[in-house]
C-alpha cells in the first residue's frame, strides 16, 4: 500500500472505530495469521468452498496429509460489515465442550467472511487467560455464579441485558436452555437467531425441575426466535413437526488438520503410537466413560492403553469422582486431563481407535475430529452418531459394556490402514467444512435482519 492510499483508507475509517478488525499488514494483533505466514495454496474460483488443498510437507506424518487454509475469493466477504454476538457458552478459545468448540471455530470463520464478532463468556473459565480479541473476534467475559445448575441461567440474563447496551445486528444464542431468554431479547428490540445443539433436558445429571425448564427453554427459543438452526437432522424434523418452527438445518463442522508427529507428549503418558484407545469428552454421565473403562479391563491385555482426554467443570461432581477411582483401579487407563492446542492434536491424531459412547449427543463434534484425522472408530449407537452414517459395524448398542468388549477386540486386531484413513479425511473434510457452514449460518442471519419487525421468521 503506497502513502497516498494508506492516507485514504485511514480517511475513509469512521473516527473513534477500534481497530481491531484492521487490515492484516496494519494488525498489531500477533495472534492474528498474517499473509507472509500463511502457506501457498491453489484455490479454484469456480468452488466457493475449495479453501483447503492437500499438502505433505516433510515435517508431517507421511500417513496423513495437511490442510492448508486459504482466505478465499473477494466476493466471499461482506459488502457491509455486520455485528454478531455470540452467547450461552462458556467461551473460547480452547474451553472443553463442543458448543464452545462449534463457537470457537464459526465465529473465526465469520470474521473472515467480513463480520464483527464478539463472544460473550463466562468469567470463571476466562480469567486464566485473560484477553479482549483473539484472532479478530472480541471475547467479553461477564460473572456467573459458580453453581453448575444456575451459572447458564445466570449468564445468559446478565448477557441479553448486555446486548441490549451494545446492540448487534444479530444476538446468537447457543443450546435449549440459554434460549429461555429468546423472548426477552425480543422485548429490547433484537434479531434473535437461536441454534439448537440437542436435547439438554435429555441429559442424565439434571433432575426433573431442570429437565422442565430446559424444555420450556426449548420451545421459547423456537417461537421467539428470529432464525433458528439445528446441528442435526433428527433435531431439525423433530423442531418443524413439534413447533411448526422453519428450522434451518447446519451440522457441526471439522477443521481438518495435519496429523503431528508423536514426540514427547506421547512419552510423558506413557503412550505408544496407534496403540491406545482415546476419548475426548467432559467427565459428565452422558459421556459414560465408565463403560469404557469396563469393557477396556475385559479386554485381559497389555499392550494397547485407553487415554480418557477431557475433565469435570466443576470439581465437585461425583461422576468424575467415579471415573478417577475407577480408572485408578484398571492397568492401562491414562487420564491426561484438559489438553488442548499441539497437545490435543498430538493424543489425538496419533491414537489407534477413538471410541464415543455416549447415550446424549447433539451432533459429536469429537466424532467429526477423530474422522478428520483418519481414526478408525466405535459409536453408541445413538441417532445423533447415526447422522454420522458410519458403518454398522461401527457401532454398538449403548450400555452394553458386551458388545462394547467385543467391538473393541474386533479394532484392535484389525490392522491400521493409511489409504482408508485418507478416504475418512477427504469425506469428512467436504461434508463437514466450516467455509459452507458459515455461509449457510450468514443466510439464516440475513433472513433474519430483514424480517419484519417483531415476526419471527422460525
Amino acid at each position: 500500500m503506497n502513502k497516498k492510499t494508506e492516507s485514504r483508507a485511514k480517511a475513509d475509517r469512521p473516527a473513534g472505530r477500534p481497530r481491531l478488525f484492521a487490515r492484516r499488514s496494519e494488525s498489531a494483533d500477533p495472534t492474528l495469521p498474517q499473509d507472509r505466514d500463511l502457506p501457498r495454496a491453489e484455490f479454484s474460483d469456480s468452488d466457493p468452498n475449495a479453501r483447503y488443498t492437500l499438502t505433505s510437507p516433510p515435517s508431517l506424518s507421511p500417513s496423513l496429509p495437511d490442510i492448508v487454509p486459504y482466505r478465499g475469493p473477494a466476493a466471499d466477504r461482506e459488502t457491509v460489515r455486520h455485528r454478531v454476538m455470540m452467547l450461552g457458552l462458556r467461551g473460547v478459545p480452547d474451553i472443553q465442550g463442543g458448543v464452545e468448540t462449534h463457537v470457537e471455530m464459526l465465529a473465526q470463520e465469520l470474521v473472515l467472511r467480513g463480520w464483527d464478532v464478539e463472544v460473550v463468556g463466562r468469567r470463571k473459565y476466562l480469567s486464566k487467560q485473560p484477553m479482549t480479541a483473539w484472532r479478530g473476534v472480541r471475547i467479553t467475559p461477564l460473572w456467573a455464579p459458580s453453581s453448575a445448575s444456575t451459572e447458564a441461567f445466570f449468564h445468559t440474563f446478565f448477557g441479553v441485558v448486555y446486548a441490549a447496551f451494545k446492540r448487534p445486528d444479530i444476538l446468537h444464542i447457543h443450546a435449549v436452555g440459554p434460549g429461555l431468554f429468546a423472548p426477552l431479547a425480543r422485548l429490547f428490540g433484537l434479531r434473535v437467531v437461536v441454534t439448537h445443539h440437542g436435547y439438554d433436558y435429555d441429559r442424565e445429571k439434571w433432575n426433573g425441575f431442570a429437565k422442565s425448564i430446559l424444555r420450556l427453554g426449548e420451545r421459547l427459543a423456537m417461537r421467539f426466535s428470529n432464525g433458528s438452526i439445528a446441528v442435526s437432522r433428527e433435531v431439525t424434523d423433530t423442531m418443524r413437526d413439534r413447533y411448526g418452527s422453519k428450522v434451518a438445518h447446519i451440522p457441526n463442522g471439522v477443521t481438518v488438520r495435519a496429523a503431528p508427529i508423536a514426540g514427547p507428549l506421547l512419552e510423558r503418558f506413557e503412550l505408544r503410537r496407534r496403540r491406545y484407545i482415546v476419548l475426548v469428552a467432559r467427565f459428565v454421565p452422558e459421556k459414560r466413560q465408565l463403560d469404557l473403562i469396563q469393557a477396556y479391563a475385559r479386554l485381559d491385555q497389555t499392550e494397547w492403553k485407553l487415554a480418557l482426554i477431557g475433565g469435570a467443570d466443576h470439581r465437585d461432581t461425583g461422576y468424575a469422582k467415579q471415573v478417577e477411582t475407577m480408572a485408578a483401579k484398571v492397568d492401562g487407563v491414562v487420564l491426561t486431563g484438559f489438553q488442548r492446542g499441539d497437545d490435543l492434536a498430538t493424543l489425538f491424531s496419533q491414537a489407534g481407535l477413538f471410541v464415543l459412547p455416549s447415550s446424549h449427543e447433539g451432533m459429536p463434534i469429537a466424532l467429526l475430529e477423530a474422522l478428520g484425522y483418519g481414526l478408525p472408530v466405535l459409536a453408541s449407537d445413538i441417532p445423533a452418531n447415526h447422522e454420522v452414517d458410519l458403518p454398522p459395524e461401527d457401532y454398538f448398542p449403548t450400555g452394553d459394556i458386551d458388545a462394547l468388549t467385543a467391538a473393541l477386540r474386533r479394532k484392535m486386531d484389525a490392522p491400521f490402514e493409511p489409504e482408508r484413513a485418507l478416504a475418512r479425511i477427504r469425506e469428512i473434510e467436504q461434508t463437514y467444512a466450516w467455509p459452507s457452514i458459515s455461509r449457510d449460518t450468514i443466510a439464516v442471519y440475513r433472513k433474519a435482519m430483514t424480517s419484519p419487525k417483531g415476526r419471527s421468521t422460525s
